[in-house]
Order: structure tokens, then C-alpha cells, then sequence
């Protein structure tokens, strides 16, 4: 059974840190890319972060970049974001995808981020 759980959300104020997991079982994870997508009401799926298989492959939305890092552990089957310097606009339940093609497209349950003082 494939499985990808997200975890780490919260409620932090603004210009702290979170750094949220994604554990994934049910399938060869190191053969997979991994990107960290998030969501806000009424809106669609946008890309934060993305990781290639090997682990060396990484690329961020703009509006991350130099805030957001991520990284994967493929004998683990986790892959991570760390989060600093959280801005309001960050607050959104983030979601981690695993991605091999359209017929290996899986997706985890989500996580909350909300960034408030």
C-alpha cells in the first residue's frame, strides 16, 4: 500500500522556522522525484520545492528560494523542507507528491503551516 505522511505543520509566528517531513512506504521511494506542493482556500496546487531522485537535482518557486531548502534521505524514505524566515503568505497546507510518470502519481494528506502573530 503506498503511503506518503506529511508532518511538522504548526503555528509559528512570522520569521521562525518549521521544518516539515514526508515519510513514504509502498514503493521504491529513490526512484522517484519529490516536490512539496501547498494549497489555500479556493486556490489550486503551487509548487514550493522540488528534489530529483538522486537527491541532487533541487529547484524552488521564487518566492521560496533562499528561505526554503529541501533535502531527502532515500535509505530513510523521508524527504524534508526546512522552512525559515516564515512570512504570512506562507500559510497554506502543504502537500508532498511522489512522481515517476502519470501512472506513478502519488500524494500524502497534508499538512498545516499557518504563520501568524
Amino acid at each position: 500500500q503506498v503511503q506518503l505522511v506529511e508532518s511538522g505543520g504548526g503555528l509559528v509566528q512570522p520569521g521562525g522556522s518549521l521544518r516539515l517531513s514526508c515519510g513514504a512506504s509502498g514503493f521504491t521511494f529513490s526512484n522517484y522525484a519529490i516536490t512539496w506542493y501547498r494549497q489555500t482556500p479556493g486556490k489550486g496546487h503551487e509548487f514550493v520545492a522540488n528534489i530529483g531522485a538522486s537527491g541532487v537535482d533541487r529547484d524552488y518557486a521564487d518566492s521560496v528560494r533562499g528561505r526554503f531548502a529541501i533535502s531527502r534521505d532515500n535509505v530513510k524514505n523521508m524527504v524534508y523542507l526546512q522552512m525559515t524566515n516564515l512570512k504570512p503568505e506562507d500559510t497554506a497546507i502543504y502537500y508532498c507528491n511522489a512522481w515517476r510518470g502519470s501512472a506513478y502519481d502519488y500524494w500524502g494528506q497534508g499538512t498545516q503551516v499557518t504563520v501568524s502573530s
